[in-house]
């Protein structure tokens, strides 16, 4: 899918990284960047298997949630959130983190902001953070739920909604409980969720199944196919400006966007890219990889 431009383009940018800053020199830099900004490259050191990355427009930083070592099920108390700038430096790598300050934090995946509140998705449950300081702010108990694995979250007007890919589930969380809000196989292993303020609506891409998309409006059994594209496998979703979608797809290492219905793969990432952000204010995507323990952070077109 790339062209031989491009190939050599990528090789040199990894040249980059592993030549002019290494790793073990300062964990906190930027391992390179591009002169036109088509892509930089965060230093992988201080990353352990990062799952999903979260945009904050008010401090202008991403949040970068760490499994940590060891199996992403395990509750191991070692996961840690970073805080990252938006030129991709590190800024504090255990910004929030297991074991430290009176956090518990085993394996965080999806994250999202309400007010001060930086809300994560973790192995048992949902945790909240002060977005500012890091301080826990709350828990959301799941022990009553046979879970599969949950994975991402977002917030409507009326409560928080998260998906469970494993069991085929979308839950609500509001006044600090939980219930199922659908539960469907066509969900087809609900991955990403983000709420469509244009449309009044949610977008779930699924991690399973075929192609599509899908948006959902809470309170209503009926799933509507919001766009098809090229691949499958998809991750994490995020809804631009002009009534587009970007999702983030295993199937075929890309990021997908989506326009009328319509998908197409944009960004060719070289890896199998989990749960994005996009900063809003620069029209980038922060794209995480668990196995390459790697941030990448592309501009995107506008269009």
């Amino acid at each position: 899918m790339r062209s031989k431009s491009a190939l050599v383009l990528a090789a040199s940018l990894l040249a980059a990284c592993s030549t002019s800053k290494p790793d073990n020199a300062k964990p906190d830099s930027l391992a390179t960047a591009q002169s036109d900004s088509v892509r930089l490259i965060v230093s992988s050191s201080g990353f352990v298997q990062p799952e999903a990355v979260r945009y904050d427009p008010d401090q202008d930083v991403y949040f970068v949630g760490n499994w940590g070592t060891g199996d992403y099920g395990a509750k191991d108390n070692n996961g840690y959130i970073s805080r990252v700038n938006p030129e991709g430096i590190v800024e504090r790598p255990r910004f929030i983190a297991g074991g430290t300050g009176g956090v518990t934090l085993h394996s965080p995946r999806g994250m999202y902001i309400v007010g001060d509140t930086l809300w994560v998705v973790d192995t048992d449950g949902v945790r909240g953070f002060n977005r500012r300081t890091g301080a826990p702010l709350a828990t959301v108990d799941f022990s009553t739920y046979k879970l599969g694995f949950l994975n991402d979250i977002a917030a409507g007007p009326d409560a928080l909604y998260l998906t469970d890919t494993g069991t085929n589930t979308i839950y609500r969380i509001a006044g600090g409980k939980v219930t199922v809000a659908l539960q469907d196989k066509a969900l087809g292993g609900p991955n990403g969720i983000t709420w469509d303020a244009a449309g009044r609506r949610f977008i779930v891409v699924p991690y399973g199944g075929d192609s599509v998309i899908f948006a959902w409006t809470a309170g209503n059994k009926t799933l509507i196919v919001a766009g098809r594209s090229t691949s499958n496998k998809y991750d994490g979703v995020e809804v631009l400006s002009g009534d587009r979608i970007l999702a983030s797809s295993q199937g075929d290492s890309s990021l997908h966007v989506f326009t009328g219905g319509t998908g197409r793969p944009i960004i060719h990432t070289g890896g199998a890219p989990a749960d994005i952000a996009v900063d809003t204010k620069r029209n980038r995507a922060a794209v995480p990889f668990v196995d390459r323990n790697l941030v990448e952070i592309w501009q995107l077109p506008s269009r």
